[in-house]
């Protein structure tokens, strides 16, 4: 029977890409991703606003047939769900959480602190003791608020620069580098038993690795407690690091840390840096904008490869990591639509802008087989 279900998988796949490679994108995803790791890791998606209050019909079905984890892209940032000194908005993340429930969704908390998309009142916040009470008073409301209702935090995002040291942020700069371990002692109170993460990018690169080792190890001697650590996974087309990837996965668990691979995406589009720092802008013309209609048959079976070595060394880890979330839904939601330029057709997830399988899914699928 198993062998039955296999080969109609390979049928149904070869079909499809035959099918997409076409232009006869009329394909229903054959399989489903969170069915297919069920036994190995989570499979998450980010989900945005419209999605969580089910404005986005369309989107609905396929978020509920192929994930089975899911972080906010925005609702929970401090701009939006502490917009005032002395005034939070739950509206959108208590949504969220009853989505989850309902749906059986395990929601992962995105973040507690994190120098941008900051709340308007903080830009003239001069003096440390204000920043403190920012600080302290944000994570104990909103940790304590979901304690059971989410399953992980991403207690600090984006804390180190590229080259293992501290970001000159308005965190760091008022209240010192232990401001990261001083997040993790009051995540722990406020939300015993959520597991709590340090989330960036490029943290799988030697330099950014040795900086989140040197943090992680620092958070331990304190003796608080700090579950895992986020490799976001934004990365390029072509130029996957998968040895360097594999390396701090390795690294990682030796520290006793699970692994989540928090914000997966595949840049297809030119650009001039590496990494995912916000505040680094391009302005769009053609050259960065190539395939404003179509991505070339050559890009899309990169992409597909691309993707299928990421999860083959997933698999070959998945003892250590506990899950892999995409950062998006299909390619029409993606943030790299307008980032580091704006107005860019951009290709990076496995389902396209009509929510349809691209050749990366049914690569992905079949690194199981």
């Amino acid at each position: 029977m198993l062998k039955n279900k296999c080969s109609w998988l390979a049928i149904t796949a070869a079909m499809f890409l035959s099918g997409y490679t076409s232009g006869q994108n009329n394909a229903a995803p054959a399989a489903s991703l969170k069915e297919t790791f069920k036994n190995d890791f989570l499979i998450g998606t980010a989900l945005n606003a419209s999605q969580i209050e089910g404005k986005d019909t369309r989107a609905a079905a396929l978020i509920l047939q192929q994930f089975n984890a899911a972080t906010p892209e925005n609702i929970m940032k401090s701009m939006i769900i502490h917009p005032a000194w002395d005034r939070y908005d739950f509206d959108l993340a208590d949504k969220l959480v009853d989505y989850g429930k309902k749906n059986n969704i395990k929601i992962n908390g995105h973040t507690l602190v994190w120098h941008s998309q900051l709340p308007a009142f903080m830009r003239n916040m001069k003096d440390a003791d204000s920043v403190r009470k920012f600080f302290t008073d944000h994570i104990n409301t909103v940790a304590r608020r979901y304690s059971g209702k989410v399953f992980s935090w991403d207690v600090v995002n984006e804390a180190l620069n590229e080259d293992g040291t501290m970001r000159k942020s308005i965190f760091q700069q008022k209240l010192g580098d232990d401001f990261v371990t001083e997040a993790f002692r009051l995540a722990q109170a406020a939300s015993p038993n959520t597991e709590l993460y340090y989330n960036d990018y490029n943290n799988e690169q030697p330099a950014k690795r040795a900086g989140c080792i040197a943090l992680v190890k620092k958070i331990q001697a304190a003796g608080v407690r700090i579950d895992g650590v986020g490799i976001q996974g934004h990365w390029q087309i072509g130029k996957i690091p998968l040895k360097d990837i594999e390396e701090s996965i390795l690294q990682y668990a030796a520290l006793g840390l699970k692994v989540h691979i928090t914000e997966l995406d595949i840049e297809v589009l030119p650009r001039n840096f590496q990494g995912a720092d916000v505040s680094q802008r391009m302005e769009n013309n053609a050259a960065l904008n190539p395939y404003k209609t179509a991505l070339p048959d050559s890009v899309q079976q990169q992409l597909a490869n691309d993707y299928e070595a990421l999860f083959k060394l997933f698999l070959k880890h998945s003892d250590k990591i506990d899950r892999v979330t995409f950062w998006g839904v299909n390619d029409g939601q993606s943030w790299l639509n307008d980032w580091p330029a704006r107005g860019r057709t951009n290709y990076p997830l496995l389902f396209d802008r009509e929510f349809k399988p691209k050749p990366a899914f049914y690569k992905v699928i079949a690194t199981k087989n």
